[in-house]
């Protein structure tokens, strides 16, 4: 449980804790005792591409972090990523996502708002999809593309090895970081969560906010779940994961089929 009253250091402090980066050294301090000055919340982002129909145990270690954020009285803003989506997130990837129907998309869209809300708080929560926003015309995608470069973008490790290996990189996907930051812009961020795997893209969200002129946000990356592969994060393009809503006795079957190895990580994070 959260400190009942705190200093914003020791708030800070605590939901940290468990986190892998916390980025900048003392930012999030700073951010609450702006709030707090400012007699408002924070606003704190979470964007998930709806690949895929379920939410699954990969995610709640993060929907578990904003839920401290919501009950220290913050806002949470989970934008589902319906344009997105239709880019497909690279990251830790070695090949190009394939591409899924807008059809698909909208349908995953809808089932991903119910189940977050098996963790998240609705009156502390703000839904929005990022088609609201991304959906822009062609002049101002070529502003958003101007506020980084190539050499900036090749800097993501799983780009650099892509480029490395004379791998395909489709100009779309050189995009995907740029838009997940745009999403930043647009809601006013003051705080962004994500996968250790997300840490490029949230960092380069700092850079699109100062370049329209908004203040920067924080970021916090948590651990990744092994899938029940035992190797490989929990992802549902992998095919390796446990959906929150699948029945009990699909859960433990696949739950028995994690390695021990794994166990000590799925205890730490989901327990």
């Amino acid at each position: 449980m959260a400190p009942e009253t705190s200093t914003p250091a020791a708030t800070a402090a605590w939901l940290a804790r468990n986190a892998v980066d916390c980025l900048p050294e003392g930012g999030l301090e700073r951010k609450l005792e702006e709030a707090a000055r400012e007699g408002r919340p924070l606003r704190v982002k979470l964007g998930i591409d709806p690949t895929a129909p379920d939410i699954h145990l990969g995610f709640t270690v993060v929907l578990t972090k904003l839920r401290e954020f919501q009950d220290l009285g913050h806002t949470v803003v989970l934008i589902i990523g319906d344009y997105t989506a239709r880019v497909g997130d690279p990251s830790g990837r070695s090949t190009t996502r394939p591409v899924l129907s807008g059809e698909a998309i909208d349908a995953n869209a809808a089932t991903f708002q119910e189940q977050a809300l098996k963790v998240l708080d609705a009156e502390r929560l703000e839904l929005r999809r990022n088609g609201e926003w991304l959906d822009m015309p062609t002049e101002k995608l070529f502003a958003l593309a101007r506020t980084t470069t190539v050499a900036r973008i090749l800097e993501r490790d799983d780009f650099a090895k892509r480029y490395a290996a004379r791998a395909p990189i489709s100009i779309l996907e050189l995009l995907y970081p740029l838009l997940q930051g745009y999403d930043s812009v647009a809601v006013d961020a003051d705080v962004e969560l994500g996968g250790t795997d997300q840490k490029f893209n949230l960092l380069l969200g700092r850079d699109i906010q100062t370049a329209y002129g908004k203040p920067e946000q924080v970021i916090l990356t948590m651990p990744l779940l092994p899938g029940i592969d035992g190797e490989r994060k929990m992802s549902k393009s992998y095919g390796n994961y446990i959906g929150v809503t699948e029945p009990p006795e699909e859960i433990y079957g696949k739950t028995m089929r994690l390695p021990d190895a794994a166990l000590a990580t799925w205890y730490e994070l989901l327990l």
